[in-house]
C-alpha cells in the first residue's frame, strides 16, 4: 500500500493517529497492542469531529499509570528493544525517537544520551509514535510520500520555556525537507509530528501515482483557522496490475552457512519484504549461495549496507522489479484453543481465504501440545466464511 500525507495544515502525533483511525485502524486494537507488546497502559479515545464542514477523527490519549517523569533517550530505546513489538514497528519507532533525540541534542548542545525528553518522553507522545508505527504495520503501508510542510509563526510554551515557532527541534528535524511559510499564528508542526513524517516519508511534493482506496482525516485541537486544522492521509495502490519494489542480491561462496539464518533475521527486522537463498555454482565450479532480498525503495540502501557489513561479499546488485500482491488484512480466528492471528487474503475473483500466522500457530501448538500442522488446519477449518 501507498500512503500520501497531505499536510496542508501541518502535522502532529495525535493528528496522525486520528487519520490512521479514520482509515480503519481500531483504537481498541492500538491500546491492546501497546499494553501487550510495550507494557504501556493508556486509553486511546477517538471521537468524530468536524473542521470547516469536513468530518474527521480526533485522537486523545489518557495514561492509566503514574507519570514517570522525564525520560532519557536510552530509557526509551531500552523500553522499545525489550518490547514484544513486531520488528518493523520497533525499528520505525526507534528511528523516530532517534531523530528527535538528535535534534534536541543539536539544539541544546549535548549528547543524545543526555537529552531529557519531557513532552516527548511522556506516555501520550510514546503512544503517538509507537501507535503510528503500529498503524503503518496494520494498514500494510509499504511506501509513504508527503506534501511540502507548512510552517506557522508566533511562540509556543514547552518545558524549556517560551520558544519561537517553528520550534528549534522541529527545524532541525525538517532539514532538507521542502517547507513553506504561512501567516497562521500557531504551531502547525510539532517536533513529534515532524519526526514521524521525516522518518516515514520517502519523498516530499506532489502526490504519487496511485489508485486511492481510502482517505483519512485526523483533527488537531485548534479551530478557527482559515484552513481546517486537519491532516489528510490518502491510502491506495500503485496504478496498474502491480507495484515497483527493489531487488538487492549477491552471490557468496566463502561464508560460514550458520551466518545466513542470523542475516535473514537482521534483514527482515530492517524492513525487507522477503529474503531467500538459492544454491548456485560460481566461477571454477564452486558451490555458492545467491542471496536475494526484496524491499521497498526506502529500505534498499539499508539492505545494501547490512549485506556488506554482515557477509563476506565484496559487492551487491540492486534493481527495480514489478510485483503483484493480493489484498490482505489481519484477522483473528476464534478456535477451541483461543484466538489465533491470521490473514484474510482476497483472490482475484473476490473469494477469500484464511492464511494462519506462523508465530501464532507455533504458540498454540506448544501450549496445547498439538502438532503444528493440526493447528494450521484447525484455524482454517474454524475461520468464518471460508471458501
Amino acid at each position: 500500500m501507498i500512503a500520501y500525507f497531505d499536510c496542508f495544515s501541518g502535522i502532529s502525533g495525535d493528528m496522525a493517529l486520528g487519520a490512521f483511525c479514520d482509515l480503519g485502524v481500531p483504537p481498541a486494537w492500538l491500546g491492546e497492542r501497546l499494553a501487550a507488546d510495550l507494557g504501556i497502559e493508556a486509553e486511546i479515545s477517538v471521537r468524530r469531529v468536524r473542521r470547516k464542514g469536513i468530518a474527521a477523527r480526533q485522537a486523545t490519549v489518557a495514561a492509566n499509570e503514574p507519570a514517570a517523569g522525564p525520560r532519557h533517550f536510552a530509557d526509551i530505546a531500552e523500553l522499545l528493544e525489550n518490547s514484544r513489538l513486531p520488528g518493523n514497528v520497533c525499528r520505525i519507532s526507534l528511528e523516530i525517537f532517534d531523530r528527535l533525540a538528535e535534534a534536541e541534542a543539536r539544539v541544546h548542545g549535548c549528547s543524545r544520551q543526555e537529552v531529557h525528553f519531557h513532552e516527548v518522553g511522556a506516555v501520550d507522545a510514546i503512544v503517538d509514535i509507537v501507535g503510528a508505527a503500529l498503524c503503518v504495520d496494520y494498514l500494510q503501508i509499504e511506501r509513504v510520500a508527503a506534501s511540502r510542510i507548512p510552517l506557522g509563526r508566533g511562540t509556543v510554551s514547552c518545558a524549556h520555556g517560551t520558544l519561537p515557532v517553528p520550534a528549534p527541534a522541529t527545524l532541525e528535524i525538517l532539514k532538507d525537507v521542502p517547507v513553506y511559510g504561512t501567516d497562521t499564528a500557531a504551531e502547525l508542526v510539532t517536533p513529534t509530528g515532524a519526526a514521524i513524517i521525516r522518518t516515514l516519508a520517502e519523498t516530499f511534493g506532489s502526490a504519487p501515482d496511485m489508485c486511492i482506496s481510502g482517505t483519512g482525516y485526523g483533527a488537531g485541537s485548534r479551530e478557527g483557522d482559515v484552513l481546517p486544522n486537519l491532516l489528510r492521509v490518502m491510502l491506495g495502490r500503485a496504478p496498474g496490475a502491480g507495484e515497483r519494489v527493489m531487488m538487492v542480491e549477491t552471490c557468496i561462496d566463502d561464508m560460514n552457512p550458520e551466518v545466513y539464518g542470523y542475516l535473514q533475521e537482521q534483514l527482515t527486522g530492517a524492513g525487507a519484504l522477503d529474503v531467500w537463498m538459492v544454491p548456485v555454482f560460481m566461477k571454477k565450479n564452486r558451490p555458492g549461495t545467491l542471496l536475494q532480498v526484496l524491499c521497498p525503495h526506502s529500505r534498499s540502501q539499508a539492505m545494501v549496507e547490512q549485506i556488506l557489513a554482515e557477509t563476506t561479499t565484496t559487492g551487491v546488485r540492486y534493481y527495480e522489479v514489478s510485483r503483484r500482491i493480493l489484498h490482505r488484512k489481519p484477522v483473528t480466528v476464534e478456535t477451541g484453543c483461543g484466538p489465533v492471528a491470521a490473514k484474510q487474503v482476497t483472490l482475484p475473483d473476490g473469494r477469500t481465504r484464511i492464511v494462519p500466522e506462523y508465530e501464532a500457530c507455533r504458540r498454540v501448538a506448544r501450549e496445547a501440545g498439538m502438532p503444528l500442522r493440526e493447528v494450521y488446519h484447525m484455524v482454517v477449518r474454524q475461520s468464518p466464511g471460508r471458501t
